[in-house]
């Protein structure tokens, strides 16, 4: 892993997302090596040579560009990390995030977290003093050993749980963002009844395989689980609705379990080899 320490021009950016108006991104690439990433495009743009997931640039006068006083984010959503996760492992040491969160309280955002990790419950204090903040967690599957093969480097996922719970506890809105949803190999019904007393709502993603994205999955599944390579292909590189029907089983479950929720599937029916 190729740490570096850098300054950034600005910190709190427009946000493309349709849940918020800004984003914040504390570090520039990610340690949790997940197979599915989608944020490794941020490479066309930071001139890395390194493979995503094997370099952190650490912003380090984040925290600085935050400014002491302003009306322009009050009530406004802002949005902890779209293309990082502000709780990477370099975070303990570091401590961007937290300073960052404490920088933002007199601003009076709506602040929104979602993380990987159960280093988020350290900031609880910090978190309880916003009007209004949710903190989801990332679960993208139950079985741990699965977990080690697609976020290897992420927390175990009974630590989110607890971190869920605990959140949950202290009076912090929560939610679980199940995704990527893996075809044939993410249980998302039993992820929504281990979690659904500690979590006030829920957002599903599929997975997208756009880019190199397919390569790296691929890679995996011939490695690991053979026997999906051609049902991938299939769901993937040809017509089909099969993720419009795991779309409609999720409305039809959470509406059943009286179950908030929201999906961000992408429909593109061909992608092309």
């Amino acid at each position: 892993m190729i740490i570096k320490k850098v300054k950034a021009s600005s910190i709190i950016t427009k946000s493309n997302l349709p849940d918020a108006d800004y984003v914040i991104n504390p570090y520039t690439g990610c340690m949790h090596s997940c197979i599915y990433c989608y944020a490794r495009f941020m490479k066309r743009f930071t001139g890395h040579k390194e493979r995503w997931g094997e370099f952190v640039d650490v912003k380090i006068n984040a925290p600085d560009l935050i400014p002491a006083k302003s009306t322009k984010y009050m009530g406004k959503t802002v949005f902890l990390s779209s293309v990082t996760d502000p709780y990477i492992a370099l975070e303990k040491k570091y401590k961007l995030t937290r300073q960052i969160l404490k920088k933002l309280i007199p601003l009076e955002p709506n602040l929104s977290i979602q993380t990987k990790s159960d280093l988020v419950l350290r900031d609880i204090d910090i978190l309880k003093q916003f009007s209004n903040c949710e903190v989801g967690l990332t679960i993208t599957t139950l079985d741990d050993n699965l977990r080690q093969q697609i976020e290897p480097k992420a927390s175990p996922i009974q630590n989110r749980i607890r971190a869920l719970k605990r959140l949950n506890k202290a009076g912090i809105k929560t939610y679980v963002f199940i995704g990527p949803i893996l075809p044939y190999l993410t249980d998302w019904k039993k992820i929504i009844l281990k979690t659904k007393l500690y979590s006030d709502h829920y957002m599903f993603e599929n997975l997208n395989v756009r880019g190199s994205i397919w390569n790296s999955i691929k890679k995996w599944l011939k490695k690991q689980h053979l026997e999906l390579i051609e049902k991938y292909k299939k769901i993937y590189f040809s017509k089909n609705n099969y993720w419009d029907k795991v779309e409609n089983k999720i409305t039809q479950f959470c509406r059943n379990q009286n179950i908030g929720h929201r999906t961000y599937f992408h429909h593109s029916k061909k992608i092309g080899l």
